[in-house]
């Protein structure tokens, strides 16, 4: 079986390391680590993945020789909690369609984002003191679904750190969500959508629920 050749754009987040090890542990993936510090690496190699280190900083062109020959990108970089909205409105937006116009010049097979529950809501936004966030979230998937790409697009609710996936559910109604759901339980969505060819051109909004991870995706 040929392994789907994998590049992780933001691999050394949370989410994103969660998915590399899922992904270097299935016989399905070859993951590549996109990261942006040498000293980012050992983990990586630790797990004997590996890595291309680069900054999403450098121009669209720059970004599309880095893509080269990948089947799939999964794009799970943020700014994080801590920093400004101008770096809110470079990565969640900018680098993401930087990242989107890379990989479909390079005729990129599957296109994985993974976005923010409710955003297509904005009367949401506000209540959130988070308005910026959510725009830059909500132009950058309008942007995929416009590219063209065979898309994924997962919005979660509030992520948590806890050790089990546990049971989660899928809707297209971010009002039916719970409030939390686990990183590692995000991860595992990831890796299930990639196998199952249904879930191109749909956007799963995602939260702690009653199913597991493949009923979740099987009857969505």
């Amino acid at each position: 079986m040929k392994k789907m050749k994998v590049i992780i754009i933001g691999a050394n987040g949370k989410v994103g390391r969660l998915i590399t090890q899922q992904m270097k542990a299935s016989a399905h993936f070859e993951p590549t680590a996109f990261i942006r510090k040498e000293e980012q690496k050992s983990y990586f190699e630790n797990l004997g993945v590996a890595t291309v280190v680069d900054s999403l900083e450098n121009s669209e062109e720059h970004l599309k020789e880095v893509l080269k020959g990948y089947d799939v990108v999964v794009f799970t970089a943020g700014s994080g909690a801590s920093t400004g909205y101008d770096k809110t409105i470079e990565i969640d937006l900018y680098t993401a369609i930087k990242i989107i116009n890379a990989a479909n010049k390079n005729h990129v097979k599957r296109f994985v984002m993974i976005g923010a529950a409710f955003s297509d809501q904005p009367s949401y936004w506000a209540k959130q003191n988070m308005k910026p966030y959510y725009i830059a979230k909500h132009l950058a998937d309008k942007e995929l679904i416009r590219s063209g790409l065979d898309y994924t697009i997962l919005r979660p609710v509030r992520l948590t750190d806890d050790e089990n996936a546990g049971t989660i559910q899928i809707t297209s109604n971010p009002n039916e969500l719970n409030d939390v759901i686990p990183r590692k339980a995000v991860a595992q969505v990831v890796i299930s959508s990639l196998k199952n060819p249904n879930t191109a051109n749909k956007i799963m909004e995602i939260s702690e629920g009653k199913l597991s991870v493949e009923e979740a995706i099987n009857t969505f």
